[in-house]
């Protein structure tokens, strides 16, 4: 709902009038407008099937790789349109993390870190492969605990560990905003902390969109959330207002239990 625009000075990522369709005359996304912050974690809920994935699909242009999905509408990233940016330039300043962890099963972990400048014929140095894949592990607290078997394959960690590499793996290309659908729904409560914990260290230098069906987590690591019914944008603000006061009578419903 465009009457429900956030004001968001300088916003990181600008969606307006976003609609996406499976089929003709059915959109899955259905005009949605809002500014995403800046180094911020924006949670998207909602009941399943309710648009949350296919929009932040959308934003990654994931689309295109299908002819029958139909996307309209502008995303604004840092100013520039996304449509106009090569799609290897863009995923380069967004990065996406996957529901479930999925390294690529047969590279160490040293590879799968620095996986995209190989899969798009970046050629680096020996040291600037070596300083990328520090920093990225670093940032994803995971370097202490694989420094001594980077070369073994990422399969052999544990999932918390695994989706953690897949973070690393995005932050590689030191990206802009950072996409993540579900990223904990695979994981033990240990490692789902440990995620969790992550994400609000990341914000200081990333912006974040996360979609999650677990509002508890929305509650406790967000900044702002969206929530969408039926492919609409039914509200969004800041988390502690909607959790606290929210305006729509669907999202009380869906907040207290009552559907979703």
């Amino acid at each position: 709902m465009n009457d429900n625009l956030v004001k968001i000075k300088d916003p990181v990522l600008s969606i307006r009038d976003l609609c996406v369709s499976y089929d003709k005359g059915k959109n899955a996304v259905d005009n949605v407008s809002a500014d995403i912050k800046r180094n911020a974690v924006t949670a998207i809920m909602g009941p399943s099937g309710c648009g949350k994935s296919t929009m932040l699909r959308a934003i990654n242009r994931m689309h295109e790789l299908y002819e029958n999905i139909e996307t309209t509408g502008n995303l604004i990233l840092n100013g520039k349109d996304i449509a106009d940016m090569p799609t290897i330039q863009l995923r380069r300043k967004v990065g996406m993390v996957f529901q479930r962890p999925n390294p690529f099963p047969t590279m160490s972990i040293y590879d799968n870190v620095i996986a995209g400048f190989k899969l798009n014929g970046i050629r680096l140095k020996k040291n600037e492969r070596n300083e990328i894949v520090e920093r990225s592990l670093t940032d994803v607290t995971l370097w202490d605990e694989v420094k001594d078997t980077l070369h073994k394959k990422g399969s052999f960690l544990s999932g918390g560990q695994q989706q953690r590499l897949c973070i690393a793996r995005a932050l590689a290309f030191s990206p802009e905003v950072i996409l993540l659908d579900e990223p904990t729904s695979a994981l033990d409560p240990v490692a789902t902390s440990k995620v969790e914990d992550l994400m609000v260290k990341l914000k200081e230098n990333y912006s974040i969109l996360m979609v999650t069906h677990n509002m508890s987590q929305a509650a406790r690591i967000s900044d702002y959330s969206m929530f969408m019914y039926l492919g609409e944008l039914v509200e969004y603000g800041k988390t502690k207002d909607m959790f606290t006061n929210p305006k729509d009578r669907r999202t009380e419903e869906y907040l207290t239990g009552k559907f979703g």
